[in-house]
């Protein structure tokens, strides 16, 4: 046996545990992780306000702090508004559900002349084994919806504290970043966070903007139905729609729908066809050109990163996804040599077309040219 061998088996087992240890390390902090990536992004996005209200003399932890106290106060008392309106919408609902179920049980015995009574529902409903294995199921899924809400607002504690120390510590992280790199690239780690905190701003004005416009385009249509709460459902639909990705439409869209039906069930038809014809609109028209200028980048960039951004990390990916490819496309901008374009009109679109008789005499010059198959040339 050679005397490397043994050696180089150990080494191979060494670096095989190493992997497996690294793989489940990385496995199990996974959850942390993607909260530190989240902190990260929102401790930029207040970057420049902590940063503006710093130059003019404050404490960076004094301005972090009071603008997450701004932050706080503000969703607290549209959640706490809005908690007061869908439960009073609730009451309302369930105060006029047994007058709406008269209604459809006469128009069911007008249309199709039976004999159908509310009492006789209500009974067979209260005695359906559907029901009882329903308010099984849902006692017995008790403990895990307390078990998920617990396990979200620790989650939302753990991204609240990273990202107050990040933007409050944030010139000591960067001067302890660029302390263990050279000048050259600490420049290239000071000019990459600059771009990161510009290009998260951009996007969510962009998102803010977009919220604003859906908004108000929803008030519009809910005031003129005459539908209670307006304001706070249109603001409701513009941050649900634009904050939160893949399903933030649907459940923006929810809620106006639900208040609707308690005041005319056709409201609701017509609220449905407005957010679908609405989404349709943002989709193509809006949202790629507000993000094209904000972010600067290509619509289709951002519709490919969003879907990647999703397969990749989730809901997560989806979010960070258009500023993190906006930062960077901007920073590998500076390393990627552009030349001047030629005046060649193929560049616009412009194809050179040669017409058919030139076309076709060319060819004959060029047959013509060739010699005769078969032919040999002979010496004089």
């Amino acid at each position: 046996m050679p005397r490397w061998l043994p050696r180089a088996m150990v080494l191979a087992l060494t670096l095989v545990a190493l992997f497996q240890l690294g793989s489940w390390a990385f496995h199990q902090l996974t959850g942390l992780l993607l909260n530190v990536l989240i902190a990260f992004f929102l401790a930029l996005a207040i970057e420049p306000a902590v940063s503006w209200m710093a130059s003019r003399g404050m404490r960076r932890g004094l301005a972090t702090f009071l603008v997450f106290l701004g932050l706080v106060v503000a969703v607290a008392g549209f959640v706490t508004l809005l908690g007061s309106m869908l439960a009073g919408q609730i009451i309302r609902m369930i105060e006029g559900f047994p007058e709406y179920l008269d209604s459809v049980i006469n128009w069911v015995n007008t249309t199709f002349h039976t004999e159908l009574r509310r009492v006789d529902i209500q009974d067979s409903l209260l005695h359906s084994d559907w029901l009882r294995k329903y308010v099984q199921n849902s006692a017995t899924g008790v403990l895990d919806v307390s078990a998920q809400v617990l396990g979200g607002l620790f989650q939302l504690l753990t991204v609240t504290l990273f990202s107050f120390y990040f933007a409050a510590d944030g010139p000591r992280l960067r001067r302890a970043l660029c302390s263990v790199l050279p000048p050259a690239r600490q420049a290239e780690v000071l000019r990459a966070w600059e771009i990161a905190v510009d290009k998260t701003g951009g996007y969510l004005y962009s998102r803010g903007l977009m919220a604003l416009i859906s908004g108000a385009a929803h008030y519009v249509l809910l005031a003129f139905l005459d539908i209670p709460y307006a304001p706070v459902l249109a603001v409701w639909v513009g941050l649900v729609s634009q904050f939160i990705p893949t399903i933030g439409t649907y459940l923006a869209g929810a809620l106006p729908m639900l208040i609707a039906f308690t005041v005319d069930p056709w409201y609701a038809l017509w609220v449905l066809v407005f957010v679908v014809i609405y989404q349709q609109f943002e989709n193509y028209v809006l949202q790629p050109k507000l993000t094209s200028r904000t972010v600067d980048i290509h619509p289709a960039v951002a519709f490919g990163s969003v879907i990647a951004g999703t397969a990749l990390l989730g809901a997560v990916g989806a979010l960070i996804s258009i500023p993190a490819v906006a930062t960077l496309q901007a920073f590998l901008g500076a390393y990627v040599k552009r030349y001047d374009v030629t005046d060649d009109p193929r560049v616009q679109g412009h194809r050179q077309r040669v017409p058919g008789p030139r076309l076709v005499a060319r060819a004959r010059q060029l047959w013509a040219r060739e010699p005769a198959a078969g032919s040999e040339e002979r010496p004089a």
